[in-house]
């Protein structure tokens, strides 16, 4: 059957409504504060809304499985299908479990099923899957590899002085505290890996899912130059190991050194010691790295073709050893070597340190004193090496299988393997040529020396070629992640090959190759490995404590408390070894998290840490309880409503200055806002208008620095929307306490019936529902964090708000912008002979709540505005009262045409008396308070029977003239304390 397009395959998709949007205003001043927010850079973050699959071109292999996708995509056809068709017609436009679904579930954050990009065309092959590159088995993808790094240069050139230098007893304490670190890294490490599907990178994958993206990247850019370091380090080892078994092939001249060798009966011998030239190891080095690379370049099918040709002469060469041993000693036998002997063994059981030349040569005066703590940072390279499988997870064919048994294979075969070899070299020869003869694994093989250093040179080649191949292949696992930009030239599509980050760990390999001496920077490799280590354990044991619904590890041979012990003993040695390369390892991981939490994208891979955030988050709301918080412990949790009086144009989701005002609220940043807004309509039908609401209404919020979340409610009207969000926002004592919202400066020209009506059933609400309201006027001219602002902060303080009115202005004094600021709290008498008792009072309040203000008393008495026509308050009383008189005409008016039989019932009386209150008190703010930085004064409740229209007449006589205005109603609690 050809090719065929289908329409809508497997689902329906719902028609989308059309959606109205209303036109920019490009002079708004809220165009122009907010044109600047990068919407993309916190959007991206979200995941996107799923478009419909549509356009799917489907290339059949067979006409039944064609056959079968249109009954499955017709079984949604309606009640004019048979009913051979409509088996699963109950759940309706469900998605239904099905390949196409389950491969979608296989991936991590994908957005849609259906393509990489919303709204393209998806071609899906049935019938044979494309071909992809080489997988790998347990074998060949983890245990070879593993082996190849464990195997290294220290088991044939430095194992055997190690036991002499340590004895017997120190050597087998030293290999079971090493090995014991890797194998509890290596039941970490199973534990992760067989907990889901793993992707590239190996050890940054699993640390950076469970302890988060900063975290991973920085201990995986460390792995990484641990990694490309350590290639040089072997890479030298094999030349020089080669030039020592062929002096000849030196192109330049070789350095001797002589040196006074120290032998147990305290005979003083001149001994000459050649050594390679630095030249000669800088020329071959380079040469064998580039060769290396080559076969890198190769990819995965040369590397596993290659492999054995490295291992088996290894392996081989182990066997000749071993066969050595057991038949020392043989004819010709260099003085020292006793066979397998008891009284060696017993003389060598105690450990003896002492000085050595840099040459490891005993001498009383040596440069160097050897300890069991300086012999750990010696030998530990030789045990790591255990993440060279997990480095290639992108290469293996079964991540879950291969990596736990294939790492804890190898790790237990070489531990045994060191094991057995302290024992044997501890009863093969002498203290004295342990001591002296760098090369005694050669000497004693049978049948001659050459086939180790063929051996040597072979393993150190092999671990080198595997550090080439993990280091470019966990490089671009980090790349892909896109975390850091800088590392976006290492992407790599899935199933190429690292090319580019192959040349850059080979650049790195060669500039160490060109030092030549690697002495000062070998332990800050093996630190990067240990850190490595320690937050795989680390890894395992947080997600082991929690314990999350999601952590079901296929391996079960975990426990939480052999991770922490891993973890920890990953850390001792560490300080064993070097506490300065400690430190310089751990400065250099924590620059990398700075860089990366400064410059990097920020994701959300479910990892450990937001699992216990949100378990210690659940923990302390149940701790908190329902009951009331001490006023000590209270904190403004402000409630911001983003939606606007009027309307802010499209893609500017609040008023730039309502983050600003709730950053005033908080000291030092500390606390919680929630921004709330309201769509009006049907929820069925702007549901992903809401979505798309709140995503830019957070990128708002991250836009400004403020500590808050999003929120957006569909609902009939705002008053049913607030009056909703007012009853259920929050949790427990995390419930908002107080209401933020911007005066309706302009309700006369926008709407003059809904938004007094909306503006009074709010405050009403928050009453009821016992809510602190702070009403915000003038909120263009809200100075921003680092516009300065002088004068006086004036509180007109004259109803008892449980102290909120006191606390925001101190909480306005923490802020730069207002920090030069003083504040002046005027009382409201009704009767002069009240005046000074007040004062008394209210000063003695202020001092024990340890606030520094100036006390001043007014009394209403004293306000008198008869006879100040000029007096702008006046005029603005006048037109009021004649705005008030024509409402109650025009409503009188209405009630006789639809003839009503109740009167309005409204006291005109009351009116005019509230009118005239109102008058005064402006009167007194614009005579005291005119050049102030701010007012805050208390909000009037709405009078029971009057008219929303005229509580906003009220509002607007309270408010003229005043530049920067804050209305403030507490609630029926006290916020500040006066006791320690």
């Amino acid at each position: 059957m050809g090719n065929e397009e289908i329409e809508g395959a497997n689902e329906v998709t719902p028609p989308r409504t059309n959606r109205k949007y209303q036109p920019v205003v490009a002079h708004d001043r809220a165009v122009l504060e907010m044109s600047s927010i990068p919407l993309e850079s916190s959007s991206s973050r979200l995941p996107r809304p799923e478009p419909p699959l549509r356009n799917i071109k489907m290339s059949s292999q067979s006409t039944d499985a064609g056959a079968s996708m249109n009954n499955e995509s017709s079984s949604h056809a309606g009640p004019g299908g048979s009913l051979r068709d409509s088996k699963l017609e109950l759940f309706g436009f469900d998605s239904l479990v099905n390949i196409l679904g389950l491969r979608s579930m296989a991936g991590e954050q994908v957005a849609a099923p259906s393509s990489p990009r919303d709204g393209e065309d998806v071609s899906i092959t049935l019938g044979e899957p494309k071909r992809t590159n080489v997988r790998l088995g347990t074998l060949m993808g983890v245990f070879v590899p593993c082996l190849q790094n464990i195997l290294g240069i220290i088991y044939y050139i430095r194992f055997s002085w190690i036991v002499g230098m340590a004895g017997i007893s120190d050597s087998l304490l030293l290999v079971s505290l090493c090995g014991l670190c890797t194998f509890l890294t290596g039941i970490s490490l199973s534990a992760i890996a067989t907990n889901g599907a793993m992707k590239g990178g190996g050890p940054y994958y699993l640390i950076g899912r469970a302890l988060g993206p900063e975290v991973g990247v920085s201990i995986g850019l460390c792995f990484f130059l641990g990694n490309a370091v350590a290639g040089a380090l072997y890479v030298l080892g094999a030349v020089e190991t080669f030039l020592n078994a062929v002096p000849a092939a030196g192109i330049f001249r070789e350095s001797a050194t002589s040196v006074n060798s120290t032998s147990i009966g305290q005979n003083v011998t001149a001994e000459t010691i050649y050594s390679p030239s630095l030249h000669d190891l800088q020329v071959y080095g380079v040469v064998v790295t580039i060769l290396l690379c080559f076969i890198v370049f190769g990819g995965v099918k040369i590397i596993n073709r290659v492999a054995p040709a490295f291992l088996i002469p290894v392996l081989f060469s182990l066997f000749c050893i071993f066969i050595g041993i057991f038949a020392a000693p043989r004819r010709g036998a260099p003085d020292g070597i006793t066979g397998l002997s008891l009284h060696t063994f017993k003389e060598n059981w105690s450990p003896f340190y002492q000085r050595t030349n840099r040459g490891g040569i005993p001498q009383p005066d040596g440069e160097i004193y050897w300890s069991f703590n300086a012999l750990v940072g010696l030998f530990f390279p030789a045990v790591t090496g255990i993440m060279a499988g997990s480095n290639r997870s992108a290469s293996l064919r079964d991540t879950q299988r291969s990596i736990p048994v294939g790492t804890l294979a190898a790790t237990l075969t070489t531990s045994a393997l060191y094991l057995i070899s302290v024992l044997l070299f501890g009863a093969l020869a002498l203290r004295e040529k342990l001591l002296t003869d760098r090369l005694l694994t050669a000497t004693v093989a049978w049948p001659a020396p050459v086939i180790i250093h063929i051996g040597i040179i072979l393993s150190t080649l092999g671990a080198a070629l595997q550090s080439l191949t993990g280091a470019p292949n966990l490089l671009a696992a980090i790349a892909n992640d896109d975390i850091l930009p800088v590392l976006k030239y290492f992407k790599v599509a899935e199933g190429g090959e690292p090319h580019l980050a192959t040349l850059f760990t080979a650049f790195i390999c060669i500039g160490c190759v060109i030092i030549g001496n690697l002495d000062l920077i070998t332990p800050t490799i093996t630190m990067f490995f240990l850190l490595c280590y320690a937050g795989v354990n680390l890894s395992c044991f947080l997600l082991d404590l929690l314990d999350a619904p999601s952590w079901r590890p296929r391996w079960k041979y975990h426990h939480w408390s052999l991770s922490l012990f891993g973890a920890s003993l990953c850390v001792v040695i560490m300080f064993l070894i070097s506490w300065s390369f400690t430190v310089v390892s751990l400065v250099l991981a924590g620059l990398i998290y700075y860089y990366v939490s400064i410059k990097g994208k920020a994701g959300d891979w479910g990892d450990g840490f937001k699992s216990a955030y949100f378990q210690l988050a659940l923990r302390s709301l149940r701790s908190l309880g329902a009951s009331q918080v001490h006023p000590k412990n209270w904190y403004p949790i402000p409630l911001i409503f983003c939606r606007p009086w009027g309307k802010l144009p499209e893609n500017v989701p609040c008023h730039p200055k309502l983050a600003d005002f709730a950053n005033c609220m908080k000291k030092k940043g500390r606390g919680m806002s929630i921004f709330v807004s309201i769509l009006d309509g049907d929820y069925y039908e702007k549901a992903e208008e809401a979505k798309i609401a709140c995503r830019q209404l957070s990128t708002y919020i991250d836009y400004k620095h403020c500590e808050g979340v999003a929120e957006i409610i569909v609902a009939p009207s705002m008053s049913e929307g607030f009056r909703g969000i007012v009853q259920t926002m929050g949790l427990g004592n995390l419930k908002p306490n107080i209401v933020v919202m911007r005066y309706p400066e302009i309700w006369r020209r926008e709407n003059l019936h809904e938004i007094p009506e909306t503006f009074v059933s709010i405050i009403n609400d928050c009453i009821v529902a016992n809510k602190a309201v702070v009403i915000v006027k003038g909120l263009d001219e809200w100075p921003g964090e680092y516009q300065k602002q002088y004068g006086t902060i004036d509180l007109y303080w004259i109803v008892r708000d449980g102290g909120l009115m006191l606390l925001l202005s101190q909480l306005l004094l923490t802020k730069e912008s207002f920090e030069s600021c003083k504040i002046q709290v005027f009382c409201i008498a009704e009767e002069d002979t009240e005046a000074e008792d007040l004062k008394a009072d209210v000063r003695k309040f202020l001092y024990d709540l340890r606030m520094q203000a100036e006390v001043i008393v007014v009394t209403m008495g004293d306000v008198n505005v008869d006879g100040r026509k000029e007096d702008e308050s006046v005029e603005a009383f006048v037109a009021a009262q004649k705005r008030i008189k024509e409402k109650f005409a025009e409503m009188r008016q209405l009630r006789e045409e639809e003839k009503a039989e109740a009167p309005l019932d409204v006291d005109e009386t009351q009116v005019n008396k509230f009118l005239y209150t109102t008058l005064k008190l402006n009167s007194t703010i614009l005579r005291y308070s005119r050049m102030a930085a701010v007012v805050l004064v208390s909000l009037p409740p709405p009078p029971v029977n009057h008219p929303s229209y005229c509580y906003m007449e009220y509002m607007d006589l309270l408010v003229e003239n005043v530049q920067r205005l804050l209305i403030v109603r507490g609630y029926r609690r006290d916020v500040v304390t006066l006791f320690t």
